[in-house]
């Protein structure tokens, strides 16, 4: 293949048998495989097609343009309201409805647990019915429940409101995830994965901007100013939403509709969208979008042990920094900060986050590599953890601030493990129910998290920072088990594949229904780490 044309891949034996390497990218080094008929872009498959490198940069920069930006539009909205929480503490929420801190982390405990509840039906929802479907009918919802926020007068309401941000909420994340992967290949998704949390962090800092404002309007119409913020945020995220009802595609061969008559792409860059993702991963051409999984794809995804490990990683992995980020603007306060002072100090960390985050995503795309990456990531919060431990209470407080600053917008990972585990898949039905397994299980983590700072323990959080990092040693440790045990996997495909001939590697290769049925425990296809 030269370097000014994407060449059809139709390759020799010699090149199965020697060009081989760790990736999960079956298909891009081996025979072309047609894709089922059911899947939405099989018309424009063609394994004869060519084009130039330019050609394919041209079609990657639309859909940056066109669902990219939208997409990540959207996680603004869905950050801005579960921020804004954050942001009302600093104009005294809590005391206005009779709470306190223990009863906020139980309202944080609520809406996760209902957050978790919703993820395997949204995704189920989302695989019957469609993305173009769901998802903006989530936003809407939680759009307008968190307008409704501003009514709440008590727990009760409280509790109520959180449950049901949760349930909307619910599956959104992985939703997005799995709908973005239809137009990427597998080694672009990380450093995109990178946009969308980078706009989460974009998000924060736009957010602390609009409360330092908003929350000045305390006293209009005998309202708070948290009255407000929640209304007023609320109301942009339902806009949001009913846009994107209009904008969103059904499919990369689908893009025409209300708001698009003519649609994103001309027939020639269909073809090129569609054989670019085809040869990279032919799994992606098992399934329609929309087909239905059924229980015994969930149960076959649940029994894949080499994603065991990536699951305990999300358990875990976030939780070090969780509560000093989640309790920064309270924090603040309670050091002697004004309710302003205190929104507009959350922004450098979300600023650090954003550059911090997006290298280490470019990084690991460039050196394909994840695991040493994220360690790097979890290693960086241990020492500013144990600073925190080693500063003596009372005072400090500009010296407490830039540590917590620092850990709050330490380089965030999760993008590079969510791709990771989309391309150890191979699998589409089953990559969608991995994600969804996979993000349950962060927010049981992030349950976990939120219940670690108490009450009796503030405001520095001794007993709760020795408990941070011990689960940032175990991360650590986690890490480096799963890679093994991903080298291990590879190692004895790898025995079995040089045992095979050139005849039967191609027979393999060849065979469909084995290829549908086998998924990432087949012998030509490697694990990625």
């Amino acid at each position: 293949m030269d370097d000014s044309t994407i060449k059809p891949a139709l390759y020799a034996a010699s090149t199965v048998e020697t060009d081989l390497k760790p990736t999960a990218q079956v298909g891009r080094d081996h025979i072309d495989l047609r894709p089922h008929e059911s899947y939405e872009g099989a018309h424009r498959w063609d394994p004869l097609a060519e084009w130039s490198a330019e050609e394919e940069a041209k079609v990657v920069r639309k859909v940056d343009f066109y669902l990219l930006s939208w997409l990540c539009l959207m996680f603004f909205g869905l950050q801005l309201d579960r921020g804004n929480i954050g942001n009302a503490l600093t104009d005294n929420m809590l005391p206005d409805l009779g709470l306190t801190t223990d009863d906020y982390n139980n309202g944080t405990t609520v809406q996760l647990v209902c957050f978790l509840a919703a993820e395997f039906p949204v995704q189920l929802l989302i695989k019957r019915y469609g993305f173009k479907q769901i998802l903006p009918l989530m936003m809407i919802g939680w759009g307008i429940v968190s307008a409704f926020q501003a009514f709440m007068t008590d727990k009760t309401g409280f509790y109520i409101c959180r449950a049901l941000i949760g349930l909307f909420e619910g599956g959104f994340i992985p939703g997005t995830i799995l709908f973005a992967s239809y137009f990427y290949k597998s080694a672009e998704l990380s450093v995109r994965l990178a946009c969308f949390w980078s706009t989460l962090n974009i998000a924060r800092v736009i957010s602390a901007l609009l409360a330092a404002g908003i929350l000045n309007m305390r006293g209009v119409h005998n309202r708070p100013g948290w009255f407000w913020l929640f209304l007023l945020e609320g109301l942009l995220t339902f806009v949001i939403g009913l846009m994107s009802y209009f904008y969103l595609p059904h499919s990369p061969t689908r893009t025409k509709g209300v708001m698009w008559r003519r649609g994103w792409f001309n027939e020639r860059e269909e073809t090129i969208l569609v054989n670019r993702i085809l040869r990279d991963d032919p799994a992606k051409g098992l399934t329609a979008i929309q087909e239905p999984a059924t229980m015994r794809d969930i149960i076959n995804t649940w029994k894949d042990s080499s994603t065991w490990g990536l699951y305990l990683i999300g358990l875990i992995a976030y939780v070090p920094a969780a509560p000093v980020s989640g309790y920064l603007s309270l924090t603040l306060k309670r050091l002697g900060f004004s309710t302003f002072d205190s929104n507009m100090l959350t922004i450098p960390s979300a600023v650090l986050q954003i550059i911090l985050m997006l290298g280490l995503a470019y990084s690991s795309n460039h050196f394909l590599e994840r695991t040493w990456h994220c360690v790097f990531g979890e290693f960086f919060v241990m020492p500013l953890l144990i600073a925190l431990l080693a500063l003596p209470a009372g005072g400090n407080n500009w010296g407490r601030f830039s540590i917590s600053t620092l850990i709050s917008g330490y380089p965030y990972f999760h993008p590079i493990v969510v791709a990771w585990i989309s391309e150890n898949t191979f699998d589409v039905k089953k990559r969608a129910i991995s994600a969804a397994t996979y993000n349950v299980i962060v927010q049981i983590g992030s349950i976990m998290s939120s219940q670690i700072y108490r009450k009796d323990d503030a405001p520095y959080y001794y007993r709760g920072n020795k408990v941070l990092v011990s689960i940032c040693a175990l991360s650590l440790v986690v890490f480096v088990a799963q890679r093994e045990y991903l080298r291990l996997l590879n190692r004895r495909k790898e025995r079995e594949w040089s045992q095979m001939s050139t005849e039967e590697k191609l027979t393999y290769q060849s065979d469909q229904a084995e290829r549908e049925k086998d998924g990432n425990k087949r012998l030509d296809f490697r694990f990625q780490y």
